[in-house]
């Protein structure tokens, strides 16, 4: 059975993008058993839609980088699990949107396929990585030695053993054939207040400096890049409800995946061990205002 969400699309309707947001919500009630949230009334209708946005995986679909839908869903408070936005959607498959508001065969499509693709994920998940997401085989370790840096009232801590780096602030811990992934004390002072987590698919394979989920703040969108490559086995899904997580240690509670490495030897060519990544971090933080 196809799994289904708590819809909230985009409400800029007067806006190409935002039709094709509400095409592909259509998509899904039609094609699954979600349920659909409207944004305007959401504001007037409180307790009827927290309720169904509580009640199913709340995926968000935003038309454009105005992000109306994702800040609704911030101001009520709710937990994201799912997010997507229109037009880097149709940039991935590169599809140029018109700015008709009446949906031509090209948006049609488009909204087909994105939804498709979401329904058929959810179902990987499921058929793959239900007992991976919910146990982790990394064999973790039990104390941590930090080396902290510190620059007005901003604390940065850096794992001294056990840890590589890359240039793009994510960190791996590798135990065999396995790696856990997430991203630096550097990040999540960066984003302040992180409100959302997109994780990447349980099954996927990544390439080295490849994307692996999504942090979002108030601030921006850090597109998580991995420092291996390899098949994604875990995600870290105490983040769909908590992303604060990644703010109180990003390390630790806060980590974002594992992975079954495919190609170690030719990626740690790549990777920054403690020493290497501590000056950058520090270069970073003196020449950057956090």
């Amino acid at each position: 059975m196809s799994k289904s969400f708590a819809v909230l699309p985009c409400n800029g309707l007067d806006k190409g993008a935002g039709c094709i947001a509400r095409e592909i919500a259509l998509n899904l009630v039609e094609n699954s058993e979600s349920d659909m949230i409207c944004p305007v009334l959401y504001r007037v209708a409180d307790a009827r839609y927290t309720k169904i946005a509580q009640g199913k995986p709340l995926l968000v679909i935003d038309g454009c980088q105005t992000r109306c839908a994702s800040k609704l869903a911030s101001e009520k408070g709710l937990k994201v699990t799912t997010k997507l936005t229109v037009t880097e959607e149709a940039k991935n498959r590169g599809l140029e949107l018109g700015d008709s508001l009446r949906l031509g065969e090209k948006e049609l499509k488009l909204a087909e396929m994105v939804a498709d693709k979401l329904l058929r994920e959810k179902e990987m998940e499921t058929a793959q990585g239900s007992e991976a997401l919910s146990t982790s085989e990394t064999v973790y370790p039990e104390t941590y030695d930090y080396e902290v840096y510190k620059k007005d009232k901003f604390i940065f801590r850096v794992p001294k053993e056990g840890f590589l780096f890359n240039e793009n602030d994510s960190w791996v811990y590798i135990a065999g054939n396995k790696a856990r992934i997430g991203v630096t004390d550097y990040v999540q002072q960066s984003l302040s207040d992180i409100m959302f987590f997109t994780p990447p698919v349980v099954g996927n394979e990544v390439e080295q400096f490849g994307e692996l989920g999504e942090i979002e703040s108030g601030k921006a969108v850090f597109e998580v890049v991995s420092p291996v490559s390899g098949k994604i086995t875990a995600v870290n899904e105490e983040l769909s409800a908590a992303p604060e997580l990644i703010n109180q240690n990003p390390y630790e509670k806060g980590w974002i995946a594992e992975i079954k490495l495919s190609d170690w030897e030719s990626d740690k060519e790549l990777l920054l061990e403690f020493e290497g990544y501590f000056t950058i971090l520090k270069r970073k933080v003196d020449e950057f205002h956090v």
